[in-house]
């Protein structure tokens, strides 16, 4: 059926009701929340000293860690070993050749071996030779099907409601908020849109090679093995700076690949709010933080204290972790 501007009008009038008396229902009433509620309030008020207009209301997000699970690896990694079985057939070498060959046998441990030349070798050969509208519909299908190992849901089913709420709050509040990821940015744009109602043209990620080509007559961007932009770590502020040419006024992120955003952000004049999701709740979702392999948070934790960046806890600063089913 289709949507009249007037029924429009009446769902936002809604929304904003909603929010407007409670908006941000899965977060308890501790520290956090109140920081990030007194924030929005400050910048966000005509007359504060610290009134941000809203074309510079600018928010961005990790992914991975943030604002869905990313434990015991990268979900992007599980969508590449999907491939590399369903691809196996066309390519035979594989059966001897690593680290394929140990992906094939299901030992992931040797497959991942070679540590981050492995990961990028395995990503190069599933992610390329498609167009990036087939790479789409790919990456579509296995979000639609593929499950998670350790909890069964669909992985777009492991998303933090809490972090889905302050997205919503903060666009509510004239906020645009922009995924800032060390995945894919191919990969990402198959999903964020329906997910978490943010445009492709907010994502920015990594970036593979790419080449234009006619194919049977017809313009296509075809995806090519190999790195051409790693959005990680230093690669974050640059990314945000190319891509939106502004200084965010909040950055949220949960691990030391995104240090450098959340500095670059906290640098900047006025109001800020520098916020990390601190994963302790190894009965929701895992608890992990300074040793881990995944996610490692160590030199953003001792920074976060430092400079009183807020600091949520998914044990106690949040009612839930992932929306109900």
């Amino acid at each position: 059926m289709r949507q009249t501007p007037l029924l429009l009008s009446s769902i936002l009038g809604l929304a904003l009701a909603a929010l407007a008396q409670d908006p941000l229902p899965s977060w308890q009433d501790t520290a956090a929340r109140r920081d990030v509620i007194a924030f929005v309030e400050r910048v966000t008020k005509p007359g504060s000293p610290d009134f941000v207009p809203p074309a510079e209301r600018l928010a961005t997000f990790d992914n991975d860690g943030t604002l869905w699970s990313e434990q015991p690896l990268y979900f992007q990694f599980f969508f590449a070993v999907d491939r590399v079985k369903a691809m196996a057939d066309k390519h035979p070498e594989w059966q001897t050749q690593e680290p394929f060959a140990s992906l094939l046998k299901g030992d992931m441990k040797a497959a991942l071996a070679g540590g981050e030349k492995s990961i990028l070798e395995i990503v190069s050969a599933t992610h390329s030779g498609m167009t990036t509208e087939e790479f789409q519909l790919v990456a579509k299908a296995w979000l639609a099907t593929a499950r998670h190992p350790a909890t069964g849901r669909l992985y777009t089913e492991m998303v933090f409601q809490p972090m889905l709420e302050l997205l919503t709050y903060l666009r509510a509040n004239g906020f645009r908020t922009c995924i800032v990821s060390g995945g894919g940015v191919e990969f990402l744009r198959a999903f964020a849109e329906a997910t978490y109602g943010i445009p492709p043209e907010q994502v920015v990620g990594s970036v593979g090679k790419h080449k234009f080509e006619l194919r049977d007559g017809v313009p296509a961007i075809v995806k090519q093995p190999g790195i051409e932009f790693l959005d990680d770590k230093e690669g974050k502020p640059v990314a945000i700076e190319r891509i939106f040419g502004r200084r965010p006024i909040a950055a949220f992120g949960n691990s030391d690949g995104d240090l450098q955003m959340l500095q670059w952000t906290a640098a900047g004049p006025g109001a800020r709010l520098c916020l990390y999701v601190h994963h302790d709740d190894g009965d929701r979702e895992f608890a992990y933080d300074r040793k881990s392999s995944v996610g490692k948070l160590d030199k953003g934790l001792d920074e976060a204290a430092a400079k009183h960046w807020t600091v949520v806890s998914m044990k106690n600063d949040w009612r839930v972790v992932y929306p109900p089913k």
